[in-house]
């Protein structure tokens, strides 16, 4: 028979175990999280199941639904207007202005990550992760700007100053005989699949052709399980960085998923990218880290459209589709800069959940930090916030309610809440100008005021109601003057520009 005393330590321990049973998702507190980050490739809002596409585009997407079920959808994810500002932009928190990097990246351009960036990778280092990218990098290939030397332990990939296209340079430049040279010399000069370890040099392994471009995927996901597999049989806590391929011309879909979706290549991608996402999500489970990874799989950018429709086969277009939205990758539209994004962390964000919260790219900078117990960098503005309330249920609206948006050297473009305004002129789609007349007439550029359009009541964004709600550009043009005032504190490095060449010189 239990004593007195036994039974009062039953009860407490009884006590316990109901109030630890019945703690909210928010206030438990776990270990460092390991963090895997996809991030797909000019994926539109439209594209995907949990947003409206799948099978309705041809294309179902069952284990992306999957992970909708399992974590968090945000549906104001926003990114800046392409590849390379967007990736500038998540590894350091901050607006690709400020790290020189507003334009794509063009090879042997003057623009590159400065050694003075502090990335994501270095964030995770700091704080004891293991650390590593396995595919595009695209923001430069001098030695201070690789990967491996902004905290990533390891490297594979794609060219870090090229996208995925450059698969193509050898054929077309054999295609227009541009250069004199035998295949097999071409080749050799041509863009390279490389690898590299913390401080040491790029190494080439192989051309990267469109028969390694249909495959590199599965390259990349193999390499990524493989790390995770290292780490846990280290028990280090882990950051995996894999940017794959899916959703970029051209999509060119391994032998597996060539023709299984019903509108060519670029649905036999997106499906094919379905597959790989649950291939990280199976490790996980069979590594036994689910519990404890916190995962994201978003998308840089809009959907490449018009420009790179001809990448399609058999007469179908190489092209996504942005929802309700207007826009195409490098336009400062709403389709252009806003995307999908899941995020998925067991036991912390709520399941099969959606915030309409506007949530940057940047966001995840500071957000991480916050989570690992890392320090932000004091020495230069940080534009993302930390958004942790949001992932964890707390925050309903969350911590921005604007965001800028930059191309090249101009300031283009401002969001504040539900409102979007343009400061350079943005042509409405459709047949035929639009008319504007009076204060909106063409007498002068952009008549000496901003456009601005309501994303709510007009999605496509094919009406400027400046005239009729005015009031919507005051607390616009109060971030813009905030963001010039922090300039004058941290002046921008010189933007990006591949027709004047005054700054060409520059590279730190």
């Amino acid at each position: 028979m239990a004593t007195s005393k036994n039974l009062s330590a039953l009860l407490l321990a009884s006590c316990l175990a109901v109030t630890a049973g019945n703690t909210p998702l928010a206030a438990q507190q776990p270990q460092r999280p390991n963090v895997v980050f996809i991030l797909a490739d000019n994926v539109g809002y439209g594209d995907l199941g949990p947003y409206g596409g799948g099978e309705l585009r041809g294309a179902p997407t069952p284990r992306i639904d999957q992970l909708a079920r399992e974590g968090l959808r945000l549906t104001q994810f926003l990114v800046e207007p392409a590849c390379t500002p967007s990736r500038a932009a998540l590894m350091t928190g901050r607006y690709s202005i400020r790290e020189g990097l507003s334009l794509i990246l063009v090879p042997d351009g003057p623009n590159t990550l400065s050694a003075r960036s502090v990335t994501m990778g270095e964030l995770f280092k700091s704080a004891g992760y293991a650390t590593a990218i396995f595919g595009k990098w695209h923001l430069g290939k001098d030695p201070q700007s690789l990967p491996t030397a902004h905290g990533f332990d390891e490297y594979y990939g794609i060219p870090p100053d090229m996208t995925w296209d450059s698969a193509t340079y050898v054929e077309k430049i054999e295609l227009t005989h541009s250069l004199p040279a035998p295949h097999d010399v071409l080749l050799s000069r041509g863009p390279q699949v490389i690898e590299a370890t913390a401080g040491g040099e790029l190494r080439n392994v192989k051309p990267f052709t469109p028969e390694v471009r249909a495959n590199i995927d599965d390259e990349l996901v193999e390499k990524s399980i493989d790390f995770m597999r290292r780490q846990k049989a280290a028990e280090k806590p882990f950051f995996l960085y894999l940017p794959f391929s899916m959703g970029h011309i051209p999509n060119l879909p391994s032998s597996g998923f060539k023709g299984k979706s019903r509108i060519g290549n670029y649905g036999d991608k997106l499906m094919e990218g379905d597959y790989h996402v649950g291939q990280i999500l199976d490790a996980l489970k069979e590594l036994g880290v689910d519990e404890n990874t916190l995962l994201v799989f978003a998308s840089d950018n809009g959907p490449s459209g018009e420009a790179f429709r001809e990448y399609g086969n058999a007469g179908t277009p190489d092209m996504g589709s942005s929802g309700p939205f207007r826009g195409e990758l490098g336009e400062a539209t709403e389709g252009s800069i806003r995307t999908f994004c899941f995020i998925r962390w067991p036991g912390q964000v709520k399941p099969d959940t959606t915030s309409y919260a506007m949530f940057s790219i940047m966001d995840f900078f500071p957000t991480f930090a916050s989570i690992i117990g890392a320090k932000l960098p004091s020495d230069r503005p940080i534009d993302g916030v930390d958004q942790t309330g949001v992932l964890r249920g707390q925050n309903e609206t969350g911590m921005r309610d604007s965001l800028l948006s930059f191309i090249g050297g101009d300031m283009v473009a401002a969001r504040w809440k539900q409102w979007r305004v343009y400061f350079t002129d943005v042509y409405p789609t459709g047949i035929g100008p639009q008319r504007q007349p009076g204060p909106g007439s063409a007498s002068a550029p952009m008549a000496g005021y901003p456009k601005i359009f309501n994303i709510e009541m007009d999605p496509h964004e094919d009406l400027n109601v400046f005239g009729l709600f005015p009031f919507a550009g005051e607390p616009a043009l109060k971030v813009v003057g905030e963001f010039l005032l922090s300039v004058k504190k941290f002046p921008n490095p010189p933007a990006p520009n591949i027709t004047q060449f005054q700054n060409a010189a520059r590279k730190e």
